[in-house]
């Protein structure tokens, strides 16, 4: 047998640089508060940001669809065929984001991973902002094109790099449109303004913008008026939609090309008939109940001005992700553990998720939280940020 103790070297050196991360036991459907580890805590951790993960109309719209054409998909999309629950979500993506079509994904990972590799290959080039999904950066690597990461936001940056990009059979900007650790919006109408300079395609991930922003929910590029110049508008379900699984959406031609070209599309059993179903739910109650994204701005606009207020670095957050920045791993974990102590759940996040010395709690604000609830955690929040010095 091989020498297996690399695994305890590595796993000792996480311990001891306190960036081993672990389970914790959550019993029950996530929402406002959950049961961890057996004991009910207030949870300011989720991305369930409409509180839609347990919503009975998601159960029902998923125990329908497997009612009526089972829980497997049998094999991939293209072998055993498109089922009515694909079919029907995909219709609704494309219509509710106002683009030509759309294609499903199992996962975000698979979307991000399948897209960009299926897009760019060898002799493309791919500009990235620094602070990218890690599914996005592991896309870019397997499509073998070259690639360059702008600082995060940087548009004179990214428009030297565009500059400077000599000759390429494509170009190819891809970013985050909200940044899942910062909170953070790219300038989405920078961005298309320089990709249609230099003749660059853009593609975008909505995964926390899908449900949150935009004057109908749509995403940013709603936001930023300019989801008719984007190539490739990606998101997910498992955010605001409460549901799971990811999609893609822009021209016929283009989700055509990803149906042929995409290796996480084609080479994967097609999405469960209930799961699909769930997010077709998920995706009509954002377009139909404004009133749950509207409440939920508004808490985070009351969270994050009292965050402020108490002295906290909150980065340039514009959405319900709120971090609180307060340096090294040892301390984030103290800070979330103390939470916790205190019925307050919200996860430390360490490197390499966040760049070093930039260790943080990452707060998410929902549309479930009462007032009440943030109150409280408003509250625990100054009082231990004080014990620990932090503010």
């Amino acid at each position: 047998m091989e020498d297996m103790s690399f695994i305890d070297q590595t796993l000792q050196q996480l311990d001891e640089k306190q960036l081993r991360r672990r389970r914790r036991d959550v019993t029950g459907p996530q929402g406002r508060t959950i049961l961890l580890n057996g004991r009910p805590v207030l949870n300011f951790c989720s991305n369930d940001y409409l509180g839609l993960a347990g919503d009975p109309r998601l159960i029902d719209a998923a125990v329908r669809a497997m009612r009526e054409e089972g829980f497997g998909s049998g094999a991939s999309r293209l072998v055993s065929g498109n089922m009515d629950a694909h079919r029907r979500l995909e219709e609704n993506v494309a219509r509710f984001k106002g683009t030509p079509a759309a294609l499903v994904f199992s996962t975000e990972y698979m979307a991000n991973v399948g897209i960009i590799s299926a897009v760019c290959g060898k002799g493309d080039l791919i500009l990235s902002d620094r602070y990218n999904h890690a599914s996005i950066i592991d896309g870019i690597i397997l499509s073998g094109a070259k690639w360059r990461r702008y600082p995060h936001r940087d548009m004179a940056a990214l428009e030297k790099f565009l500059r400077d990009s000599g000759r390429h059979s494509k170009k190819l900007i891809i970013t985050d449109s909200v940044f899942s650790m910062d909170g953070d919006i790219a300038p989405l109408d920078q961005i298309v303004a320089l990709a249609a300079e230099y003749q660059a395609m853009v593609m975008i991930d909505e995964a926390h913008a899908l449900g949150v922003l935009g004057k109908n929910g749509k995403g940013a590029a709603e936001h930023f008026g300019v989801g008719d110049k984007i190539d490739f508008q990606m998101g997910t379900f498992s955010k605001a939609a409460g549901a799971f699984g990811a999609y893609c959406c822009g021209t016929q031609e283009a989700m055509d090309l990803l149906a042929n070209k995409s290796r996480s599309f084609i080479y994967t059993t097609g999405m469960p008939p209930a799961v699909a179903a769930a997010a077709e739910a998920g995706l009509n109650i954002i377009a139909t109940q404004p009133s749950l994204r509207e409440g939920l701005l508004k808490k985070t606009r009351h969270m994050t001005g009292r965050l402020k207020d108490q002295g906290w670095d909150l980065r340039d957050t514009r959405t319900p992700i709120i971090p609180l920045v307060v340096g090294e791993p040892q301390t984030a974990m103290e800070f979330s553990e103390r939470l916790l102590e205190e019925g307050i759940f919200a996860a430390a996040i360490r490197p390499p998720t966040v760049p070093s010395g930039t260790a943080r709690l990452r707060l998410t604000v929902t549309a479930a939280h009462t007032d009440d609830d943030v109150e409280i955690c408003l509250s625990e929040i100054k009082g231990i940020g004080k014990r620990l010095c932090l503010i």
